[in-house]
């Protein structure tokens, strides 16, 4: 498991794991009460990336990257 440092790289890095693989790719977040952060995985059963996002203003690049990866999942392309 790889953690990610910049947001920029790990939607970057996601997003062409799951162009390359999209069939066995999986995206997941948890949110982790007692240490007060967001834990986003993707994973494509070969290589896993994680990012923890601890700041509000991350929050939204959150929200911006899981809509796009999951227009990507509901298109027919």
């Amino acid at each position: 498991m790889v953690y990610v440092k910049d947001f920029e790289d790990f939607e970057i890095a996601a997003s062409q794991m799951y162009m390359e693989k999209p069939q066995s790719c999986r995206y997941t977040m948890k949110y982790i009460h007692s240490k007060g952060c967001l834990l986003l995985k993707v994973t494509d059963n070969v290589k896993c990336l994680q990012y923890k996002a601890e700041h509000v203003p991350d929050l939204k690049k959150v929200e911006k990257f899981t809509s796009n990866l999951m227009g990507h999942m509901a298109s027919k392309e």
